[in-house]
């Protein structure tokens, strides 16, 4: 699924802007990655007027109007699509045959009456759960004295209501102008990234802050997410040693990048590829310091996950 942004030149005058100016057409695309063949297009041109947007064209024609702006597509329980459209404070789901919209939620013309502290702005990363509710992550940007947060949702389609289930607002106030999203966790917690503010931030079910992260000054984050990850190194650990005295033989050793490093076992000889096992350690912190008694030569280490297999093995070297 591709989002797409494409300038289409028309008369911007209903709205305020010049006759030969642009529109940004929000267009859906699907394509079938093992042909490249496209089997659905969507344009919001030809379903979402530009009235719609909560932004106003430049009169000048300086910059196209990106009335829309299309920031996530979610496939539904029923496999129409829901599409997010940031300039215009809207969730669409669309029949992905006829192309038509079959709701608006939220926005001007919002087809569900919106219950207390349902309404968002800008948002971003609309999704459907397994549960039924819908996620959204609310910028709520250029609102005064509102703050962004992660949203869950229910929607009664039969009715035509949405209740808010929990909110998820950062505890020190923070405004994401754009970008963020929202991950639900297997457990009920819930993952966020603030997009323009350089924070990311996990939190219980219920609203409680577990963890916040900061990225350097000045650095955005268009999505964040938390998933098991595994790291092996392309390169060989390393070790620095340094001989004491009565044989007394300090190494340092560390991996940049590995997390299955459960134990460091120390290799010595007479000489690199005459090493064998002289004694191991726990993995300490970034890097492990280890003291063995050897007059040998050469030394190196070998890391080792929690079943004691051999994950990587340094190069040989004398101690200094």
């Amino acid at each position: 699924m591709f989002t797409i942004y494409s300038p289409v030149s028309m008369d911007l005058f209903s709205v305020g802007g010049p006759k030969n100016g642009a529109a940004v057409d929000g267009i859906v695309q699907a394509v079938d990655i093992g042909t490249g063949q496209m089997f659905f297009e969507w344009h919001s041109l030809d379903h979402v007027g530009l009235a719609e947007s909560y932004w106003e064209p430049s009169k000048d024609r300086r910059g196209d109007f990106d009335y829309f702006h299309i920031n996530s597509i979610d496939i539904d329980h029923d496999s129409t699509l829901l599409v997010s459209a940031k300039g215009t404070s809207a969730v669409y789901k669309i029949d992905p045959v006829s192309g038509e919209v079959i709701w608006r939620l939220g926005g001007k013309k919002s087809d569900f009456k919106m219950g207390e502290g349902t309404r968002f702005a800008y948002q971003h990363d609309a999704r459907r759960l397994s549960d039924g509710t819908i996620t959204i992550f609310d910028n709520a940007a250029w609102n005064a004295g509102e703050h962004s947060r992660g949203l869950v949702l229910e929607l009664d389609e039969d009715e035509m209501t949405v209740s808010l289930v929990r909110e998820y607002p950062h505890p020190y106030g923070q405004i994401a102008e754009s970008q963020g999203n929202m991950q639900t966790l297997p457990k009920g917690n819930v993952f966020i990234g603030w997009g323009s503010e350089p924070l990311f931030s996990e939190f219980g079910s219920n609203g409680e802050l577990l963890f916040d992260a900061r990225f350097p000054p000045k650095v955005e984050s268009y999505r964040a997410f938390r998933f098991p990850w595994t790291g092996q190194p392309s390169d060989d650990p390393a070790m620095v040693a340094g001989r004491g005295s009565d044989n007394k033989v300090t190494i340092y050793a560390s991996w940049n990048g590995a997390t299955e490093v459960a134990t460091w076992e120390v290799l010595a000889g007479p000489g690199p590829e005459r090493l064998k096992p002289v004694g191991s350690v726990p993995r300490h912190g970034f890097e492990t310091t280890i003291t063995v008694s050897s007059a040998e030569r050469y030394v190196g280490v070998q890391a080792k996950d929690s079943s004691g297999r051999v994950l990587g093995t340094s190069r040989a070297t004398k101690p200094i």
